[in-house]
């Protein structure tokens, strides 16, 4: 316990690790341990959307919009492997807001947030225009289109710690933080394997509690510290259909409840439909997507698309718990979507403590929580801001280089299959090539456990992205699940923990001899 961190973070989703990279790139020495798999909380089940937040706009969170718009474009640009350019069409809905509300909403999101790459803003003709064909004839008759971009959020999380771990941070999943004490003016923070449940005990100058939906719980831990924010648990829920229609569009369509759902093409064969807002209580690690959740979306929709969706469609749910800063707002959807932050010194040491947030926004949110500890850090590169700059792990691309990366992959893989090298370009962008390793044939990658996912993959996320379960890779690492039997997810499984097995007896045997 000799060793004393710059930083230690506790949470693992999107604003932990985005904080965990840039620190360690600032020269930081930096902890992090997260009680699950990275990002099995909030991060893994948004919206899967880079975007500024249209409808944030009615709230007046003009600051919010324009930082979240101009962050669009820098992360398309570090991961353009998990985040893709989409347009969206917007249909008028006679009664709703009305078209010159939209049309202004539109003019100020074009230009409040210096879009340079994505295109603007387009009135459609939704009698004539493809994009108006899923609709139900003769209702909707205008609309608008405009950019923002999907992106594969689990993996965003994922890789941000990946460059952390590369820039010397120490990861720690499946640790959960018990104990946190003071002395001497450091923190000491005692953590539990999850699995084995060996404790141990670190030590740090700084302590950042990211944990999201459990950020009070965390306070609670011995930290010393009489929060004065309030954390507000709002749940969101979507649902996954097969594919709705070809085009490869999205739609925001407007409810008479005032509030917006988004359908959204999703992995080649699926639609994704989400959001919900509604307050809960209860605990996070338990939230479930409703029967009322999953009816109101499909009816959402169904007040828009000529074919009506409905809950026998519906192949997969989901839901998450975000954690707002509770700003007093009387509706759930009302509730602010920016970040604040709570930072005390009891004792002398810093904790800095997060609430609410955004991914798209990530990014300068970990920028400035180091700008608020910026005093407490060693580290001579402190006031160094780097991350808008460098590309995320696989990342070193061109925005619209996936094609060509395919290409490649095919070339010097000629055994896999177009949907495969697809599959890996998105993921892993120029480390695809590491996931298939020296293999010359479709043998040389191992067992294959459907849709594409081989003993080689397996073993990568294993190695290099802390996954432990079949769960961790199907869900998280991909979204394979939507094309695995039951049965093949539980081979998977059951694999995993032959090989982990098999590694655990080999590195004792390999201690013992030495």
């Amino acid at each position: 316990m000799d060793r004393i961190f710059d930083l230690a973070i506790i949470g693992g989703g999107i604003n932990g690790c985005g904080i965990a990279r840039d620190a360690a790139g600032r020269g930081n020495t930096v902890f992090l341990c997260e009680m699950n798999d990275l990002a099995s909380g909030t991060s893994s089940w948004s919206t899967k959307l880079v975007h500024g937040g249209l409808r944030y706009l009615e709230y007046y969170e003009f600051r919010l919009v324009r930082e979240a718009l101009i962050e669009r474009e820098i992360l398309w640009q570090i991961a353009p492997h998990i985040i893709r350019p989409l347009r969206f069409v917007l249909p008028h809905h006679a009664g709703l807001r009305p078209a010159w509300l939209l049309r202004l909403g539109l003019f100020l999101y074009d230009h409040i947030g210096g879009r340079v790459l994505l295109p603007p803003t387009r009135s459609v003709d939704l009698a004539t225009d493809a994009v108006g064909r899923p609709l139900i004839a003769g209702r909707y008759a205008k609309g608008f289109e405009y950019s923002d971009c999907f992106v594969d959020d689990a993996r965003l999380v994922v890789l941000s710690a990946r460059d952390a771990a590369d820039r010397g941070a120490d990861i720690r999943t499946r640790t959960r933080a018990v104990d946190i004490r003071q002395q001497d003016g450091i923190w000491q923070v005692t953590v539990e394997n999850t699995l084995t449940g060996v404790r141990s005990t670190i030590r740090s100058r700084v302590l950042v509690n990211a944990a999201g939906p459990w950020v009070e719980q965390v306070l609670a831990h011995g930290a010393g510290v009489n929060a004065k924010a309030k954390v507000r648990l709002v749940q969101g829920s979507h649902i996954v259909v097969k594919k709705l229609y070809e085009h490869d569009r999205a739609y925001i369509f407007q409810n008479a409840d005032g509030r917006i759902v988004f359908t959204i093409p999703y992995q080649d064969d699926f639609t994704l439909i989400g959001t919900t807002d509604r307050d809960y209580d209860g605990d996070p690690a338990k939230v479930k997507a409703t029967p009322e959740e999953i009816k109101y979306l499909c009816d959402a929709v169904s007040e828009y698309l000529a074919k009506p969706v409905s809950p026998e469609d519906v192949v997969w749910t989901y839901a998450g718990v975000r954690p707002l800063y509770d700003d007093g707002a009387s509706d759930a959807k009302a509730a602010t979507r920016d970040y604040v932050f709570e930072l005390d010194t009891p004792g002398g040491a810093p904790l800095l403590s997060i609430y609410g947030g955004k991914i798209t926004t990530y990014r300068r949110l970990a920028e400035e929580a180091l700008e608020r500890l910026e005093a407490h850090l060693r580290s001579s590169k402190s006031r160094e801001g780097w991350t808008a700059k460098s590309p995320l792990p696989g990342g070193d691309m061109d925005v619209s280089a996936v094609p060509a990366l395919t290409a490649e992959l095919l070339r010097n893989h000629p055994f896999i299959t177009q949907e495969h090298a697809g599959r890996l370009a998105h993921a892993y962008g120029t480390r695809a090539s590491r996931v298939l390793g020296n293999a010359r044939s479709a043998a040389d990658l191992g067992v294959s456990f459907g849709a594409t996912l081989t003993e080689s993959e397996v073993k990568y996320l294993m190695a290099s992205e802390w996954a432990v379960t079949a769960e961790d890779i199907v869900w998280r690492r991909s979204k394979l699940g939507l094309r695995l039997s039951a049965a093949e997810i539980k081979a998977l499984d059951d694999w995993i923990s032959a090989y982990s097995a098999r590694r655990e007896t080999s590195l004792l045997e390999a201690g013992g001899r030495s």
